[in-house]
């Protein structure tokens, strides 16, 4: 299944009736919704092995998580100047920023790290729209995990956002290990991690 957009960008609806829309979309339960370029997006529920991957990097951040920090599954990050509200796979961040926000929603920038883990269906949005809408929103760091990279798993590490474009820090293929700088200081196994 692929994912399903309804473009309002023709219509004049600023960016309150867009969030208005994503709020009443009505979609079947596990789906995820979000607004990337100021489409609402419907995409479907993730498969087993995406879950899988999403827990076992969950579990190696639990190692290093900070004191008043939290690493959340289904948080929306609001990025407005780019007509984006993304839903990472996983957010690492202090606690104290949640909902901190436009409108009460966590502003991207608040967010440490967020981790994106590609669906057959959507990897040009996590590969090439959200890495830019991260960036220009000022996340320090963003895991892409593709299990759908030209038939070659790889996990890439961006930091270091400058002017809307990241610098790779690193990237290796599923069975090599990525390290995470400070604040965080831990190396990602991605060798357990599943591949389609």
């Amino acid at each position: 299944m692929s994912a399903l957009t309804v473009d309002h960008s023709g219509t004049g609806h600023e960016w309150d009736d867009v969030v208005r829309i994503w709020e009443e979309t009505d979609a079947p339960e596990g789906c995820k919704v979000e607004i990337i370029e100021g489409i609402v997006t419907v995409s479907p529920p993730p498969s087993d092995e995406h879950n899988d991957t999403a827990w076992l990097v969950q579990q190696q951040l639990l190692t290093v998580l900070p004191d008043g920090w939290a690493i959340y599954q289904t948080l929306g990050l609001a990025l407005q100047q780019s007509g984006g509200l993304y839903m990472p796979d996983l957010v690492m961040m202090p606690r104290s920023r949640l909902s901190q926000g436009p409108d009460g929603r966590t502003a991207a920038a608040d967010a440490e790290l967020v981790v994106e883990i590609t669906s057959k269906s959507n990897a040009n949005h996590d590969r090439v729209t959200k890495t830019h809408g991260y960036a220009k929103a000022g996340v320090p760091l963003y895991l892409l995990l593709d299990p759908w990279h030209s038939g070659r798993p790889t996990a890439t590490l961006y930091g270091e956002p400058e002017h809307g474009t990241y610098r790779v820090l690193g990237t290796v293929e599923y069975g090599g290990k990525l390290t995470l700088p400070a604040p965080f200081d831990l190396e990602i196994d991605t060798g357990s991690f599943p591949v389609r």
